[in-house]
């Protein structure tokens, strides 16, 4: 837990009663500020001018006066809410009132008038509801996350972990492993006394064993929740004049990258965030992979590839006339594809196979049609009858396209879609997954003093190990070292927030 003094300290800093805009900026129909510390009661008498305070958590129409000259500000829906039964835990009341930019200013004006009221620190009310016990830190950053989500399966992962389905399974390993502490403590302190079972420190082990393999298990997740959290990184590589940036704009359904017939337009890496099923995907158009002498297009080719070890997913993108050149038979088509995914030249096969990939061949209106029609058969084989084939292609789809007239291109979406949402998982049907380098950090830090635990002859040093893990679960969710991340999760959270 916090300790006292840094409750003090907190204290010290977060005091008095603060005021925000919380319903975001711009114009709007209703605008909510916010107000929330010791003297809401006061504040809800000076502005409306009554002498009795609304009945808690019930609306009420009211008119609102600057508290110095009694000019009319507003009409507002007045809604107070008595501590401890508050978002902060703290006495709190919201305006609902007009939201054209001079109300809000007025009403901020008043606000700012009052002894004891300033305005709110970024985060601040969110920080409030922490150090009151209301939320902790997982669900403080799932309130975070769910501010900022844009794609469906955001919503969904951050509304879990705001309720506390994080924070509940790290409670109930916490819970666990005080226990075996106190199991392995009495082991220490009482061991010769007869009132201890001598199986004591053995059923301690074995519920750390299976704490153990759960976190381990916890951890093995692929980044699904990091993934869908930060986004799917899907980089589009291939030999300059392909359709690499046709493609990209494709997929955003805007200008994003510029298009000429020019090669070597593109000599950096345009990278933009696409919705894709629901999931977020960072999308970057890459320089063409060329030999070059050129110092600028090296230098783009170089970051192509950097950003090709960086990627979760790479279009690997042709045209038809390559394809077609050196595809006369099935088994030439497996080699042409096969070197299409080398010709990255990663540093080893295991970087290759760490990597998904779709392969994509453009310009399929280029073609006559008996031509497209022996591409579709090819591609249908190495898609769909890869047992019967002699030579694999490993997590490999590929697909015919043309970004001038749209064909295919529907198909590739579904193709990339699968795999965005097999890499992130649908939130809502396993465990909750892990949203933060933070979290996997300090659990990676708790299953190593677990390990080191099963390896201790001495019990008192096995018991130390034992608090060192029960340590790194606490920083998680803010009950151990709280400080020392608080100002690193409240950075991203809103002024009203």
């Amino acid at each position: 837990m916090l300790s006292v003094s840094h409750i003090r300290m907190f204290s010290q800093m977060y005091k008095g009663t603060i005021f925000a805009l919380s319903s975001g900026f711009g114009k709007c129909g209703v605008a909510v500020i916010r107000v929330s510390g010791p003297n809401v009661r006061s504040t809800i008498k000076k502005l409306t001018g009554k002498t009795h305070l609304p009945r808690p958590r019930q609306a009420i129409l009211a008119s609102l006066y600057d508290p110095i000259n009694r000019d009319h500000l507003d009409k507002a829906l007045v809604l107070w809410f008595p501590g401890p039964a508050s978002f902060t835990g703290e006495d709190t009341v919201e305006y609902h009132v007009h939201g054209g930019h001079a109300v809000i200013q007025a009403v901020h004006a008043a606000l700012g008038k009052m002894e004891g009221l300033r305005p709110a620190e970024t985060g601040e009310f969110t920080k409030r509801a922490f150090l009151n016990g209301k939320l902790d830190l997982t669900e403080v950053e799932g309130l975070g996350d769910l501010i900022h989500a844009e794609t469906e399966a955001q919503r969904k992962q951050a509304l879990r972990q705001m309720e506390g389905d994080l924070s509940r399974l790290y409670k109930t390993w916490t819970e666990k492993i005080l226990q075996s502490i106190a199991h392995v403590e009495a082991f220490i302190d009482f061991s010769e006394e007869e009132n201890i079972e001598e199986d004591v420190l053995e059923t301690a082990r074995l519920q750390v064993r299976k704490i153990y393999s759960e976190i381990i298990h916890h951890l093995s997740d692929n980044r699904c929740g990091e993934r869908l959290r930060d986004g799917v990184h899907v980089a589009i590589l291939g030999q300059p004049n392909v359709g690499k940036s046709s493609l990209l704009n494709d997929i955003c359904q805007r200008p994003a990258a510029i298009v000429s017939p020019t090669a070597g337009t593109t000599r950096d890496v345009i990278e933009t965030t696409v919705n894709i099923g629901g999931y977020p995907v960072i999308l970057s158009d890459t320089a063409g992979l060329r030999h070059s002498v050129d110092s600028v297009e090296l230098e783009g080719i170089k970051r192509a590839r950097d950003r090709a070890h960086q990627a979760d997913v790479v279009i690997m993108m042709t045209d038809t006339s390559e394809a077609v050149a050196q595809s006369t038979s099935e088994e030439t088509f497996i080699t042409f594809l096969n070197n299409l995914r080398s010709s990255l030249n990663l540093d080893t096969q295991a970087d290759i196979n760490s990597v998904d990939y779709i392969i994509v061949i453009n310009k399929s209106d280029v073609l006559p049609v008996e031509s497209v029609d022996r591409l579709k058969q090819l591609i249908e084989k190495v898609n769909f009858g890869k047992d019967r084939m002699g030579k694999q292609i490993e997590d490999v789809n590929c697909c015919l396209i043309s970004c001038k007239t749209g064909e295919g291109i529907d198909y590739f979406l579904s193709l990339l879609a699968e795999k965005v949402e097999k890499m992130c998982m649908n939130p809502q049907s396993h465990a909750p997954s892990l949203t933060q380098q933070r979290h996997r950090h300090h659990l990676e830090q708790a299953t190593a003093a677990l390990d080191e635990f099963f390896h201790q002859s001495d019990v008192v040093i096995a018991a130390e190990y034992l608090r060192t893990g029960l340590r790194q679960l606490g920083k998680i969710t803010g009950k151990v070292g709280a400080e020392d991340i608080l100002d690193v999760i409240f950075k991203d959270f809103c002024i009203g927030k």
